[in-house]
Protein backbone atom coordinates (compact mmCIF):
# COMPACT_ATOMS: atom_id res chain seq x y z
CA UNK A 1 0.00 0.00 0.00
CA UNK A 2 3.06 2.24 1.07
CA UNK A 3 4.43 1.89 -2.72
CA UNK A 4 1.44 2.24 -4.45
CA UNK A 5 1.02 5.58 -3.10
CA UNK A 6 4.61 6.84 -3.76
CA UNK A 7 4.24 5.49 -7.58
CA UNK A 8 0.78 7.71 -7.47
CA UNK A 9 2.50 10.62 -6.09
CA UNK A 10 5.90 9.76 -8.32
CA UNK A 11 3.00 9.66 -11.27
CA UNK A 12 0.77 12.65 -10.08
CA UNK A 13 4.25 15.21 -9.78
CA UNK A 14 5.66 14.30 -13.51
CA UNK A 15 2.22 14.74 -14.92
CA UNK A 16 2.11 17.85 -13.41
CA UNK A 17 6.19 18.99 -14.83
CA UNK A 18 4.82 17.60 -18.28
CA UNK A 19 1.53 19.78 -18.65
CA UNK A 20 3.57 22.81 -17.08
CA UNK A 21 6.42 21.89 -19.44
CA UNK A 22 4.97 21.86 -22.92
CA UNK A 23 6.30 24.79 -25.08
CA UNK A 24 4.14 25.65 -26.95
CA UNK A 25 5.64 27.91 -30.15
CA UNK A 26 3.77 30.95 -31.80
CA UNK A 27 3.53 29.20 -35.04
CA UNK A 28 1.37 26.19 -32.70
CA UNK A 29 -0.70 28.90 -31.79
CA UNK A 30 -1.60 30.15 -34.96
CA UNK A 31 -2.69 26.67 -36.00
CA UNK A 32 -4.68 25.81 -33.63
CA UNK A 33 -6.91 29.01 -34.18
CA UNK A 34 -6.68 28.25 -37.86
CA UNK A 35 -8.15 24.71 -37.24
CA UNK A 36 -10.26 25.10 -34.06
CA UNK A 37 -11.38 29.39 -34.30
CA UNK A 38 -15.18 29.38 -34.46
CA UNK A 39 -14.95 32.66 -36.73
CA UNK A 40 -13.00 30.64 -38.80
CA UNK A 41 -15.34 28.02 -39.15
CA UNK A 42 -18.39 30.26 -39.87
CA UNK A 43 -16.31 31.44 -43.01
CA UNK A 44 -15.55 27.76 -44.28
CA UNK A 45 -19.24 27.24 -43.57
CA UNK A 46 -20.48 30.03 -45.61
CA UNK A 47 -17.92 29.61 -48.27
CA UNK A 48 -19.36 25.61 -48.69
CA UNK A 49 -22.58 26.82 -48.83
CA UNK A 50 -22.26 29.44 -51.55
CA UNK A 51 -20.09 26.62 -53.10
CA UNK A 52 -23.05 23.90 -52.84
CA UNK A 53 -25.54 26.49 -54.26
CA UNK A 54 -23.00 27.47 -57.07
CA UNK A 55 -23.75 23.64 -58.43
CA UNK A 56 -27.52 24.08 -59.34
CA UNK A 57 -26.19 27.29 -61.62
CA UNK A 58 -27.07 25.35 -65.19
CA UNK A 59 -30.19 24.13 -63.97
CA UNK A 60 -33.18 24.07 -65.80
CA UNK A 61 -37.36 25.40 -65.47
CA UNK A 62 -38.59 22.47 -64.27
CA UNK A 63 -41.58 21.05 -66.85
CA UNK A 64 -44.78 22.26 -66.20
CA UNK A 65 -47.64 19.43 -66.50
CA UNK A 66 -51.32 20.39 -66.53
CA UNK A 67 -54.53 18.00 -67.16
CA UNK A 68 -58.16 18.33 -66.79
CA UNK A 69 -61.02 19.11 -68.63
CA UNK A 70 -61.04 21.25 -72.26
CA UNK A 71 -64.08 22.80 -73.94
CA UNK A 72 -66.63 20.20 -71.83
CA UNK A 73 -70.35 21.58 -71.83
CA UNK A 74 -71.58 22.34 -67.87
CA UNK A 75 -74.38 19.18 -68.83
CA UNK A 76 -72.65 15.76 -68.70
CA UNK A 77 -75.80 14.86 -70.88
CA UNK A 78 -74.58 16.48 -73.90
CA UNK A 79 -70.92 14.90 -73.72
CA UNK A 80 -71.53 12.41 -75.81
CA UNK A 81 -74.28 13.75 -77.74
CA UNK A 82 -72.40 14.20 -80.89
CA UNK A 83 -75.45 14.63 -83.35
CA UNK A 84 -76.02 17.81 -81.98
CA UNK A 85 -72.09 18.65 -82.29
CA UNK A 86 -71.44 18.68 -78.32
CA UNK A 87 -68.76 16.61 -77.09
CA UNK A 88 -66.20 16.79 -74.33
CA UNK A 89 -62.58 17.04 -73.36
CA UNK A 90 -59.77 15.52 -71.39
CA UNK A 91 -56.82 17.24 -71.78
CA UNK A 92 -53.04 16.48 -70.72
CA UNK A 93 -50.62 19.67 -71.09
CA UNK A 94 -47.08 19.94 -70.51
CA UNK A 95 -44.52 22.19 -71.33
CA UNK A 96 -40.80 22.91 -71.09
CA UNK A 97 -38.63 26.06 -71.40
CA UNK A 98 -35.09 26.03 -72.80
CA UNK A 99 -33.03 28.73 -71.16
CA UNK A 100 -30.26 31.13 -73.17
CA UNK A 101 -27.16 29.25 -73.04
CA UNK A 102 -25.27 33.02 -72.33
CA UNK A 103 -27.41 33.35 -69.32
CA UNK A 104 -26.80 29.81 -67.88
CA UNK A 105 -23.11 30.56 -68.57
CA UNK A 106 -23.13 33.92 -67.07
CA UNK A 107 -24.87 32.44 -64.05
CA UNK A 108 -22.57 29.75 -63.56
CA UNK A 109 -19.57 32.13 -63.72
CA UNK A 110 -21.45 34.44 -60.94
CA UNK A 111 -22.49 31.75 -59.20
CA UNK A 112 -19.27 30.04 -58.60
CA UNK A 113 -17.44 33.32 -58.08
CA UNK A 114 -19.18 34.57 -55.36
CA UNK A 115 -17.40 32.23 -52.46
CA UNK A 116 -13.95 33.73 -53.74
CA UNK A 117 -14.93 37.11 -51.48
CA UNK A 118 -15.58 35.30 -48.33
CA UNK A 119 -12.50 33.28 -48.96
CA UNK A 120 -10.49 36.69 -48.62
CA UNK A 121 -12.80 37.82 -45.89
CA UNK A 122 -11.94 34.63 -43.85
CA UNK A 123 -7.81 35.52 -44.26
CA UNK A 124 -8.75 39.08 -43.00
CA UNK A 125 -9.91 37.67 -40.06
CA UNK A 126 -7.97 34.75 -39.75
CA UNK A 127 -4.62 37.93 -39.93
CA UNK A 128 -6.41 39.80 -37.22
CA UNK A 129 -7.04 36.68 -34.96
CA UNK A 130 -3.53 36.04 -35.45
CA UNK A 131 -1.84 39.30 -34.45
CA UNK A 132 -4.31 39.50 -31.41
CA UNK A 133 -2.37 36.14 -30.08
CA UNK A 134 0.99 37.43 -31.12
CA UNK A 135 0.72 40.76 -29.07
CA UNK A 136 -0.85 38.41 -25.78
CA UNK A 137 2.23 36.32 -26.88
CA UNK A 138 4.86 39.02 -26.88
CA UNK A 139 3.33 40.44 -23.91
CA UNK A 140 3.73 36.87 -21.83
CA UNK A 141 7.38 36.50 -23.51
CA UNK A 142 8.36 40.03 -21.61
CA UNK A 143 6.67 39.17 -18.57
CA UNK A 144 8.58 36.36 -18.30
CA UNK A 145 11.68 38.03 -18.88
CA UNK A 146 10.44 40.79 -16.00
CA UNK A 147 10.27 37.17 -13.71
CA UNK A 148 13.88 36.57 -14.37
CA UNK A 149 14.90 40.26 -13.10
CA UNK A 150 12.48 40.17 -10.48
CA UNK A 151 14.56 36.69 -9.23
CA UNK A 152 17.71 38.77 -9.18
CA UNK A 153 16.16 41.52 -7.46
CA UNK A 154 15.39 39.62 -4.85
CA UNK A 155 18.85 37.30 -4.47
CA UNK A 156 20.60 41.53 -4.70
CA UNK A 157 18.00 42.58 -2.18
CA UNK A 158 18.56 40.05 0.11
CA UNK A 159 22.37 40.30 -0.08
CA UNK A 160 21.88 43.66 0.76
CA UNK A 161 19.74 42.88 3.87
CA UNK A 162 21.58 39.77 5.24
CA UNK A 163 24.80 41.88 4.85
CA UNK A 164 23.13 44.88 6.49
CA UNK A 165 21.81 43.52 9.72
CA UNK A 166 25.36 41.77 9.99
CA UNK A 167 27.36 45.19 9.34
CA UNK A 168 24.96 47.04 12.17
CA UNK A 169 25.11 44.21 14.70
CA UNK A 170 28.93 45.33 14.87
CA UNK A 171 28.15 49.22 14.55
CA UNK A 172 29.37 49.24 10.93
CA UNK A 173 26.20 50.06 8.60
CA UNK A 174 23.69 52.90 9.14
CA UNK A 175 20.26 51.34 9.66
CA UNK A 176 18.19 53.95 6.93
CA UNK A 177 19.54 52.34 3.91
CA UNK A 178 18.43 48.58 5.71
CA UNK A 179 15.00 49.59 5.49
CA UNK A 180 14.61 51.23 1.99
CA UNK A 181 16.01 47.55 0.97
CA UNK A 182 13.30 45.75 3.11
CA UNK A 183 10.81 48.48 1.37
CA UNK A 184 12.13 47.38 -1.62
CA UNK A 185 12.35 43.66 -1.61
CA UNK A 186 8.34 44.27 -0.99
CA UNK A 187 7.53 46.54 -3.58
CA UNK A 188 9.78 42.94 -5.64
CA UNK A 189 7.23 40.83 -4.17
CA UNK A 190 3.99 43.03 -5.30
CA UNK A 191 5.44 43.47 -8.71
CA UNK A 192 5.69 39.49 -8.91
CA UNK A 193 2.24 39.16 -8.03
CA UNK A 194 0.83 41.54 -10.71
CA UNK A 195 3.23 40.11 -13.57
CA UNK A 196 1.93 36.34 -12.39
CA UNK A 197 -1.35 37.38 -12.59
CA UNK A 198 -0.93 39.21 -15.95
CA UNK A 199 0.46 35.99 -17.37
CA UNK A 200 -2.00 33.72 -16.22
CA UNK A 201 -4.34 36.74 -18.21
CA UNK A 202 -3.05 36.00 -21.00
CA UNK A 203 -2.78 32.22 -20.97
CA UNK A 204 -6.77 32.20 -20.62
CA UNK A 205 -6.76 35.00 -23.74
CA UNK A 206 -4.75 32.62 -25.80
CA UNK A 207 -6.41 29.29 -25.41
CA UNK A 208 -9.57 31.53 -25.63
CA UNK A 209 -8.45 32.29 -29.60
CA UNK A 210 -7.52 28.52 -30.20
CA UNK A 211 -10.92 27.68 -28.70
CA UNK A 212 -9.47 25.23 -25.65
CA UNK A 213 -10.31 24.91 -22.05
CA UNK A 214 -9.72 28.56 -20.74
CA UNK A 215 -7.77 27.07 -17.59
CA UNK A 216 -5.13 24.84 -20.09
CA UNK A 217 -1.69 25.34 -18.52
CA UNK A 218 1.12 25.67 -20.98
CA UNK A 219 4.15 27.57 -21.83
CA UNK A 220 5.58 29.65 -24.52
CA UNK A 221 8.48 30.33 -26.15
CA UNK A 222 10.83 33.32 -25.26
CA UNK A 223 12.74 33.61 -28.53
CA UNK A 224 12.01 36.55 -30.82
CA UNK A 225 13.11 38.33 -33.75
CA UNK A 226 13.56 42.06 -34.33
CA UNK A 227 12.85 41.65 -38.41
CA UNK A 228 14.53 44.62 -40.92
CA UNK A 229 11.37 46.65 -42.34
CA UNK A 230 13.80 49.48 -43.28
CA UNK A 231 13.84 48.97 -46.91
CA UNK A 232 10.24 48.00 -47.30
CA UNK A 233 8.56 49.62 -50.35
CA UNK A 234 5.13 51.14 -49.46
CA UNK A 235 3.58 51.34 -52.90
CA UNK A 236 0.13 50.52 -53.69
CA UNK A 237 1.45 47.12 -55.21
CA UNK A 238 2.54 46.05 -51.74
CA UNK A 239 -1.11 46.50 -50.65
CA UNK A 240 -2.62 45.56 -53.08
CA UNK A 241 -1.07 42.10 -52.88
CA UNK A 242 -0.89 41.85 -49.33
CA UNK A 243 -4.07 42.78 -48.08
CA UNK A 244 -7.29 40.24 -47.85
CA UNK A 245 -9.23 42.83 -47.25
CA UNK A 246 -8.66 44.77 -50.53
CA UNK A 247 -8.38 41.67 -52.20
CA UNK A 248 -12.32 40.96 -51.16
CA UNK A 249 -13.41 44.30 -52.26
CA UNK A 250 -11.58 43.70 -55.78
CA UNK A 251 -13.49 40.21 -56.03
CA UNK A 252 -16.76 42.16 -55.19
CA UNK A 253 -16.32 44.75 -58.18
CA UNK A 254 -15.44 41.39 -60.10
CA UNK A 255 -18.58 39.82 -58.96
CA UNK A 256 -20.18 43.12 -59.68
CA UNK A 257 -18.67 42.98 -63.26
CA UNK A 258 -20.32 38.81 -63.94
CA UNK A 259 -23.65 40.23 -62.26
CA UNK A 260 -23.80 42.78 -64.88
CA UNK A 261 -23.29 39.99 -67.57
CA UNK A 262 -25.69 37.86 -66.12
CA UNK A 263 -28.33 40.78 -66.29
CA UNK A 264 -27.49 41.03 -69.65
CA UNK A 265 -28.29 37.36 -70.55
CA UNK A 266 -31.64 38.21 -69.59
CA UNK A 267 -32.40 40.46 -72.02
CA UNK A 268 -31.63 37.72 -74.63
CA UNK A 269 -34.72 35.44 -75.54
CA UNK A 270 -35.35 32.05 -74.43
CA UNK A 271 -37.73 29.01 -75.96
CA UNK A 272 -39.89 27.01 -75.40
CA UNK A 273 -42.27 24.29 -76.49
CA UNK A 274 -45.87 23.16 -74.95
CA UNK A 275 -47.72 19.98 -75.81
CA UNK A 276 -51.37 19.21 -75.70
CA UNK A 277 -53.15 15.66 -75.65
CA UNK A 278 -56.76 15.70 -75.85
CA UNK A 279 -59.16 12.47 -75.30
CA UNK A 280 -62.63 13.63 -76.43
CA UNK A 281 -66.01 12.04 -74.97
CA UNK A 282 -68.08 10.73 -77.97
CA UNK A 283 -67.20 9.73 -81.13
CA UNK A 284 -64.78 12.55 -81.51
CA UNK A 285 -61.23 11.71 -82.32
CA UNK A 286 -58.20 12.45 -79.73
CA UNK A 287 -56.83 15.37 -81.01
CA UNK A 288 -52.89 17.30 -80.11
CA UNK A 289 -51.29 20.72 -80.12
CA UNK A 290 -47.69 21.20 -80.39
CA UNK A 291 -46.33 24.85 -80.00
CA UNK A 292 -43.48 26.94 -79.72
CA UNK A 293 -43.14 29.86 -77.19
CA UNK A 294 -40.58 32.58 -76.80
CA UNK A 295 -40.07 34.78 -74.24
CA UNK A 296 -39.24 38.53 -75.68
CA UNK A 297 -37.56 40.16 -72.77
CA UNK A 298 -36.33 42.85 -75.39
CA UNK A 299 -39.88 44.35 -75.38
CA UNK A 300 -39.80 47.94 -73.56
CA UNK A 301 -41.98 47.37 -70.83
CA UNK A 302 -39.94 44.19 -70.04
CA UNK A 303 -36.55 45.32 -70.53
CA UNK A 304 -36.46 48.42 -68.29
CA UNK A 305 -36.08 46.37 -65.11
CA UNK A 306 -33.42 44.32 -66.71
CA UNK A 307 -31.37 47.84 -68.10
CA UNK A 308 -31.70 49.90 -64.51
CA UNK A 309 -30.35 46.78 -62.52
CA UNK A 310 -27.54 46.46 -65.08
CA UNK A 311 -27.28 50.79 -64.07
CA UNK A 312 -27.42 50.17 -60.47
CA UNK A 313 -24.69 47.55 -60.56
CA UNK A 314 -22.35 49.55 -62.14
CA UNK A 315 -22.41 52.44 -59.84
CA UNK A 316 -22.17 49.74 -57.05
CA UNK A 317 -18.77 48.98 -58.89
CA UNK A 318 -17.80 52.58 -59.10
CA UNK A 319 -18.40 53.37 -55.20
CA UNK A 320 -16.53 49.50 -54.49
CA UNK A 321 -13.29 51.28 -56.83
CA UNK A 322 -13.35 54.20 -54.20
CA UNK A 323 -13.42 52.60 -50.93
CA UNK A 324 -10.70 50.14 -52.65
CA UNK A 325 -8.72 53.45 -53.37
CA UNK A 326 -9.61 54.99 -49.89
CA UNK A 327 -8.46 52.01 -48.00
CA UNK A 328 -4.98 51.59 -49.65
CA UNK A 329 -4.63 55.82 -49.14
CA UNK A 330 -5.13 54.60 -45.39
CA UNK A 331 -3.43 52.03 -45.20
CA UNK A 332 -0.44 54.06 -47.31
CA UNK A 333 -0.21 56.50 -44.49
CA UNK A 334 -1.00 54.12 -41.47
CA UNK A 335 2.45 52.06 -42.46
CA UNK A 336 4.30 54.80 -43.18
CA UNK A 337 3.51 56.09 -39.81
CA UNK A 338 4.09 53.23 -37.93
CA UNK A 339 7.51 51.99 -40.26
CA UNK A 340 9.31 55.84 -38.81
CA UNK A 341 7.85 55.06 -34.98
CA UNK A 342 9.37 51.24 -35.14
CA UNK A 343 12.36 52.56 -36.69
CA UNK A 344 12.95 55.12 -33.89
CA UNK A 345 11.82 52.57 -30.99
CA UNK A 346 14.40 50.17 -32.59
CA UNK A 347 16.86 52.33 -32.20
CA UNK A 348 15.95 53.15 -28.58
CA UNK A 349 16.34 49.68 -27.71
CA UNK A 350 19.51 49.21 -29.35
CA UNK A 351 20.77 51.68 -26.69
CA UNK A 352 19.33 50.07 -23.87
CA UNK A 353 20.93 46.76 -24.84
CA UNK A 354 24.55 48.39 -26.01
CA UNK A 355 25.29 51.12 -23.62
CA UNK A 356 22.78 51.89 -21.19
CA UNK A 357 22.09 48.67 -19.34
CA UNK A 358 25.71 47.62 -19.62
CA UNK A 359 26.82 50.43 -17.85
CA UNK A 360 24.78 50.54 -15.18
CA UNK A 361 25.60 46.65 -14.46
CA UNK A 362 29.39 47.68 -14.43
CA UNK A 363 28.05 50.57 -12.19
CA UNK A 364 26.74 48.24 -9.58
CA UNK A 365 29.37 45.59 -10.12
CA UNK A 366 31.87 47.99 -9.02
CA UNK A 367 29.76 49.28 -6.31
CA UNK A 368 29.48 45.72 -4.90
CA UNK A 369 32.91 44.93 -5.10
CA UNK A 370 33.56 48.57 -2.67
CA UNK A 371 30.85 47.29 -0.69
CA UNK A 372 32.48 43.87 0.24
CA UNK A 373 35.36 45.75 1.02
CA UNK A 374 33.97 48.25 2.99
CA UNK A 375 34.72 51.76 0.71
CA UNK A 376 31.72 52.25 -0.24
CA UNK A 377 28.30 52.32 1.86
CA UNK A 378 24.87 50.23 1.56
CA UNK A 379 22.69 53.24 0.16
CA UNK A 380 25.74 53.80 -2.59
CA UNK A 381 24.79 50.25 -3.73
CA UNK A 382 21.50 50.21 -3.01
CA UNK A 383 21.19 53.33 -5.35
CA UNK A 384 23.39 51.54 -7.45
CA UNK A 385 20.60 48.65 -7.94
CA UNK A 386 17.86 51.29 -7.86
CA UNK A 387 18.61 52.62 -11.21
CA UNK A 388 19.95 49.56 -12.79
CA UNK A 389 16.78 47.66 -11.84
CA UNK A 390 14.54 50.65 -12.62
CA UNK A 391 16.41 50.79 -16.26
CA UNK A 392 15.92 46.84 -17.02
CA UNK A 393 12.29 46.90 -16.43
CA UNK A 394 11.99 50.19 -18.87
CA UNK A 395 13.95 48.08 -21.38
CA UNK A 396 11.78 45.25 -20.94
CA UNK A 397 8.86 47.36 -21.12
CA UNK A 398 10.26 49.48 -24.43
CA UNK A 399 11.67 45.85 -26.04
CA UNK A 400 7.74 44.92 -25.56
CA UNK A 401 6.38 48.16 -27.54
CA UNK A 402 8.80 47.87 -30.10
CA UNK A 403 7.34 43.61 -30.54
CA UNK A 404 3.39 45.17 -30.64
CA UNK A 405 4.98 48.26 -33.05
CA UNK A 406 6.37 45.19 -35.46
CA UNK A 407 2.87 43.20 -34.67
CA UNK A 408 0.89 45.85 -35.96
CA UNK A 409 3.03 46.67 -39.02
CA UNK A 410 2.86 43.09 -39.67
CA UNK A 411 -0.92 43.16 -39.03
CA UNK A 412 -1.68 45.69 -41.33
CA UNK A 413 0.42 44.26 -44.01
CA UNK A 414 -0.38 40.80 -43.57
CA UNK A 415 2.95 39.70 -43.22
CA UNK A 416 3.26 36.53 -42.05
Amino acid sequence: MHMSKIIWIVTFLCSCIYCKGQVMSLDSVFNNIKVNNPGLKMFDADIRSMDEAAKGARSWMPPEGAAGFYMTPYNPKMWSNTSMGQSGQFMISAQQMFPNKSRLNAESKYMEAMSSSGKEQKNYTLNELNAEAKKNYYTWMMNKKKLVILEQDEKLLNFMIQSAELRYKNGMEKISAYYKAKAALGNVENMRIMVESEIRQKRILLNALMFRDKQQPFEIDTVYTIKDYSGLLLDTTLFINARSDIKAIEKNISLANLQVDVERAKLKPEYGIRYDHAVAFGDLSMQFSLMGMVKIPLAPWSSKMYKANIESIKWKAEALNQQRSMMINEAQGMAGSMLADFEAKKKQVQLFENNIIPALKKNYQTMQLGYEQNTEELFMLFDAWETMNMTQLEYIDQLRQLLLMQNELEKLLEIK
